[in-house]
């Protein structure tokens, strides 16, 4: 059974690939299980974290595609990248208003 705390934490975590424009987090970890990303968990994490997604960084969707509203353009801390939504589900976000 959860606590009235891991029930509020778990609620304010999402992974930033639903998100919408205008959104503004900061990413928590990546969980790259269960993506549906051409690439392996380890691959697709290694390319996530070299472009930047690390713990702590704060996120903003700046752009979403016309067609699926995918990709989606995100900046992180101070770089704009371009990014699929099916591999921005393995990013893990909190919301800035829930810090």
């Amino acid at each position: 059974m959860m606590t009235m705390n891991e029930e509020i934490d778990t609620r304010r975590h999402m992974p930033l690939g639903l998100a919408r424009r205008g959104y503004r987090g900061v990413i928590q970890h990546l969980d790259t299980t269960d993506v549906g990303s051409a690439l392996s968990g380890l691959e697709l994490e290694s390319r996530l974290l070299e472009l930047g997604f690390v713990e702590g960084a704060k996120v903003e969707i700046l752009h979403e595609g016309i067609v699926g509203r995918d990709p989606i353009a995100v900046r992180v801390d101070t770089v704009t990248i371009a990014v699929r939504r099916r591999e921005a589900m393995a990013i893990i976000v909190s919301d800035l208003n829930g810090l």
